[in-house]
């Protein structure tokens, strides 16, 4: 099975599992006040919604090699192992996996780690509340940043490669007191 047979099947998996627990919460959760209730009626229909999960796949030279410097160089978690490997990254989701060949749903594409450093196709960006304690702790880990971390307008930050030379920027914003804040 190719990895995109994979993923659908992982995530299928995850996304049974995340129904099951939301069935047990249900069934010992009381009802919220009438007032509540009226609200919840009155807004738009929440079934009608897509429901997806959104992962970053990076393409690798070698998967246990990258796999081995995001879990224990910057803590993800992982979910599943093999080709493709699944992990947790704070909250996001990331895929690693080798590089292949054209696939029949994507007849003229190939997949392939980063040729060239200098150039800039994709950053993965993590929001940090104490860039000074991630800098240190992922340094002790074996990172290797380009920079300490720097005084920007609106943040702190600097910046590390992964094995495959993927570029990652850790920043730390000064505009508000958490890293979410800017997100919700």
């Amino acid at each position: 099975m190719h990895s995109g047979g994979l993923i659908w099947e992982f995530w299928c998996e995850v996304r049974e599992r995340s129904e099951q627990t939301t069935m047990r919460r249900r069934r010992t959760r009381r009802a919220p006040p009438l007032e509540e209730q009226v609200v919840i009626m009155s807004g738009p229909d929440q079934s009608a919604e897509l429901k997806l999960v959104v992962t970053n796949t990076l393409i690798v030279a070698d998967i246990q090699r990258s796999v081995a410097f995001y879990r224990d160089v910057l803590g993800a978690t992982v979910l599943r192992e093999g080709e493709p490997t699944f992990l947790r990254l704070g909250n996001i989701w990331l895929t690693i996996n080798g590089g292949g060949g054209p696939t029949d749903d994507k007849p003229e594409v190939v997949a392939s780690p980063p040729r060239d450093q200098k150039v800039l196709s994709i950053v993965l960006n993590l929001r940090v509340t104490d860039i000074k304690r991630y800098y240190d702790l992922w340094s002790s880990r074996g990172a290797k940043f380009i920079t300490e971390p720097k005084v920007h307008a609106m943040e702190l930050r600097c910046y590390m490669r992964d094995p495959d030379g993927y570029l990652i920027e850790v920043g730390q914003t000064t505009m508000t007191a958490g890293p979410l804040d800017l997100y919700v």
